[in-house]
């Protein structure tokens, strides 16, 4: 993976512990998965970086994203939180490493934390850089400091019941990829008559159609998963095409439905 492309289709592992993540990551490299993500908040990075290990799947061909915490923000706390990281993942360098959330009320300055993370990539600890949860005002500020090419990606929620289209908008504008995490809304893609509707027609589950909208908008995805039946139809949703009619039928089901929304987010778009 020497490009400077995520790659489109990854492995969540959020809210997986334990032996749970290890058999989630190691079912998930058997069946194909090169791209996994992971947070230092998550408390995984430990399993997640034995589960890698253990695969056989060599480093160069994997992606490999962590993301900082907001109590890691601090100059002084960031790298050093970050070298830990990478020796939980058992790595010299992760492909890529993202703000997890902007910093709570906005304590600290976007500047200086994207400006240290930067500092990170110039040392070697990460080989692309991104930000998480940034709303328009905090992606101006960080294209301000880093300049927009400097950002690889931001992973925000994006499904179909919350489109998030002032943030993919903004993004698109200043050529700033997005990545859609909770791709699937926590399960609900499956019991929506519409998206099972298309699903019926293409001969497969609504989850597939769910993430295939995301990558046909040129999204990133990282469904997560436990069981390799699912693990496998999930990858499966490459290779399906929806129609034009299909994609338009999808966007009349935004209804703003954020699922990840702490008490220390920032005010959204």
């Amino acid at each position: 993976m020497t490009t400077n492309t995520i790659p489109p289709f990854g492995l969540g592992t959020f809210r997986l512990k334990d032996q749970q993540v290890i058999d989630s990551v190691t079912t998930g490299l058997e069946l194909g998965y090169r791209h996994i993500d992971t947070a230092q908040i998550y408390g995984n990075e430990a399993e997640v970086g034995q589960a890698i290990a253990d695969s056989g799947v060599a480093r160069k061909d994997l992606f490999i994203t962590t993301k900082i915490w907001t109590e890691n923000l601090s100059r002084e706390k960031l790298i050093d939180s970050l070298k830990e990281s990478l020796q939980k993942l058992r790595v010299d360098q992760v492909d890529l490493t993202l703000i997890h959330w902007p910093s709570p009320k906005d304590a600290l300055q976007v500047a200086d934390y994207v400006a240290t993370l930067a500092e990170a990539r110039r040392q070697g600890l990460t080989r692309l850089i991104g930000v998480s949860n940034f709303t328009i005002a905090h992606m101006k500020a960080a294209i301000d400091t880093i300049g927009a090419d400097g950002i690889a990606t931001n992973q925000v929620e994006i499904h179909p019941f919350l489109q998030n289209r002032k943030v993919v908008d903004f993004a698109r504008e200043n050529g700033i990829h997005l990545t859609a995490y909770m791709p699937l809304a926590y399960g609900k893609v499956m019991q929506d008559p519409t998206l099972l509707e298309i699903a019926g027609k293409h001969g497969v589950p609504a989850a597939q159609v769910a993430l295939a909208w995301s990558l046909q908008q040129g999204f990133a995805v990282i469904p997560s998963s436990t069981r390799r039946d699912n693990l496998a139809a999930n990858l499966a949703a490459m290779k399906i095409k929806l129609s034009d009619e299909e994609m338009a039928a999808i966007a009349t089901l935004d209804r703003g439905e954020r699922l990840a929304n702490p008490d220390f987010a920032p005010k959204w778009d």
